[in-house]
């Protein structure tokens, strides 16, 4: 994000939501693709290039702080260094977002439904639906610039289509990760010459064994004379 309407966690809180249903700090089993106990810590390096303009460059921190009481059953808590905070449950159908909060909301906001960030079976082909929006295009001459206010809730359609993948980041060498897919469109005027268009919106996750998400790619490609577009990829540079 290179503006203070882009901020780097708001983009992607979608991608960094995920949960676990159990009322004690011992991790599941079945989340080692993404650690939910309390103690974990991630740092991301995030670049983001908006049209024409240089690469803008920031950290984001995440934060593990364990299972707590929330609702009926227990959720895990985690927290962004920019005060977003995201309360996930995990059990054989996911990893999934319950909740999430601000700094300026009273209470935490439930997802309903709730927000599937990993979905079972771990397997090429698995697929699910959630919620986005266009982080990163924008109107070139109107206010507000940004395409979210007016496009707040498109529906993107994830699906697995690695379970063996490979990547390298500041971190290091990560294989046997799970690599998600999600696309989705939305409808824009682009310029009097090409009229509406079906604009494409991608993001691209990697989840990979003991350090869980490792890299997010997201494209929201546009050039007209009213619109411009971005890419935004977020690598895990440490982890504890």
């Amino acid at each position: 994000m290179a503006a203070s309407g882009t901020r780097v966690v708001t983009r992607l809180s979608l991608l960094m939501s995920i949960v676990g249903l159990v009322a004690c700090d011992r991790e599941p089993a079945y989340d080692r693709l993404f650690p939910l106990a309390a103690g974990h810590r991630w740092t991301y390096r995030v670049v983001t290039r908006l049209g024409d303009d240089a690469a803008d460059e920031e950290m984001l921190t995440m934060r593990t702080l364990g299972s707590e009481s929330f609702g009926a059953t227990a959720a895990w808590h985690r927290r962004s260094d920019s005060g977003i905070d995201y309360w996930l449950r995990a059990d054989a159908s996911g990893i999934y977002r319950v909740a999430s909060k601000s700094d300026l909301d009273a209470a935490p906001l439930p997802d309903q439904p709730v927000r599937y960030v990993l979905k079972t079976p771990y397997a090429v082909g698995t697929q699910w639906q959630a919620t986005t929006a266009p982080y990163l295009l924008m109107r070139s001459n109107e206010f507000p610039r940004e395409i979210r206010h007016s496009h707040p809730a498109v529906l993107m359609v994830y699906q697995i289509d690695a379970t063996d993948a490979a990547i390298d980041t500041p971190y290091g060498h990560l294989a046997h990760c799970l690599r998600v897919r999600g696309t989705a469109s939305v409808r824009l005027y682009a310029d009097p010459v090409s009229g509406w268009r079906d604009l494409p919106l991608t993001t691209v996750e990697w989840y990979c064994p003991t350090v869980g998400l490792a890299k997010v790619e997201r494209s929201e490609p546009a050039r007209s004379a009213f619109l411009t577009g971005g890419t935004r990829t977020l690598e895990l540079e440490a982890f504890e």
